[in-house]
């Protein structure tokens, strides 16, 4: 398979076939997509969309989230789900106006160096917001790239080195079109080239595709198993949240008693949620959400689970 075949084909169908997402619209900021990558880390479009626009309209700018409280951003991810990435964008956006003079740098190396910002963010955000030549690569990109290219029927759970190279030598030379391919490779396997359907008519490069030519047939189960959520430390952890979003200042322990009935469980999940950054104590039978009010004097912070 040549590369001016792959992303040529791929690149046409994007631009004729790619789904309406208000983050592709032009003129959208560096920092509207790197807003918009880090909400989509395990979490689906459908859900990102209103919550994007809703942090976007209130905190357009990284000087605007800088100037707020980690509270304040924790509240407004709402039940996204992963809520350090709320307290981690904030602590990205000081980062942005403490090192970048408050625009969102376009070198991969800074990007990289921002907190919460991981490889694939980084190049994303190069790719899509600066128009950059960088693999971009998900796991959607990787079961597009291995079954056309290896043919083999799924690239597996995580992310290699040699996905990254597989996929850079598909790119287009030319930077504008890279990030261009980047976002179609994106696309075909979000919407075509799925993981237990894959719609294979449909596909712009069927014809060149090296899975199809083999006759494999798409994996039958799941690569990973689904993680359960139902009575786990996560749903606790949600739903203490869920108290703690809704007042402002202090919640006496006793009200977050009443969230979950293991007393075991409850102060692990409780503990977790002050270990990440999420909840501090305050003085000694009470919590708040991170920097929900005046700066807390040092002090040990209680055993939770005794």
């Amino acid at each position: 398979m040549t590369q001016p075949d792959f992303a040529t084909q791929v690149s046409r169908w994007y631009e004729q076939h790619a789904r309406d997402l208000p983050w592709r619209e032009p003129g959208v900021t560096p920092w509207a997509i790197l807003v918009s990558e880090v909400m989509l880390q395990q979490t689906p479009v459908i859900r990102v969309v209103p919550a994007w626009q809703a942090w976007l309209a209130r905190w357009p700018e990284p000087a605007a989230l800088a100037a707020d409280s980690p509270a304040e951003a924790i509240r407004m991810w709402g039940r996204l789900g992963y809520p350090r990435r709320a307290v981690r964008l904030r602590e990205c956006a000081v980062a942005i106006m403490d090192r970048h003079g408050g625009q969102v740098p376009d070198r991969l190396e800074q990007l990289l160096a921002l907190p919460g910002i991981g490889t694939y963010t980084a190049r994303a955000v190069a790719a899509f917001a600066y128009g950059q030549r960088h693999p971009v690569v998900d796991t959607n990109v990787r079961r597009v790239v291995c079954r056309a290219v290896a043919g083999e029927p799924d690239a597996g759970p995580v992310t290699r080195p040699a996905d990254l190279v597989a996929t850079e030598e598909l790119l287009p030379a030319e930077p504008a079109a890279a990030a261009l391919a980047s976002a179609a490779f994106m696309e075909l396997g979000a919407v075509i080239c799925t993981a237990r359907s894959p719609r294979c008519p449909a596909c712009p490069v069927e014809s060149i595709c090296a899975w199809r030519a083999s006759g494999q047939e798409a994996p039958a189960g799941p690569t990973r198993r689904p993680q359960r959520y139902a009575g786990t430390d996560r749903q606790v952890r949600g739903l203490l949240l869920g108290v703690l979003r809704e007042t402002t200042g202090p919640v006496p322990h006793q009200r977050l008693d009443q969230v979950w009935t293991d007393d075991v469980q409850r102060a692990r999940a409780l503990a977790g949620l002050v270990q990440d950054g999420l909840v501090e104590p305050v003085g000694v039978d009470s919590f708040r959400l991170a920097g929900d009010g005046p700066s807390l004097p040092s002090q040990p912070s209680p055993d939770l689970t005794t």
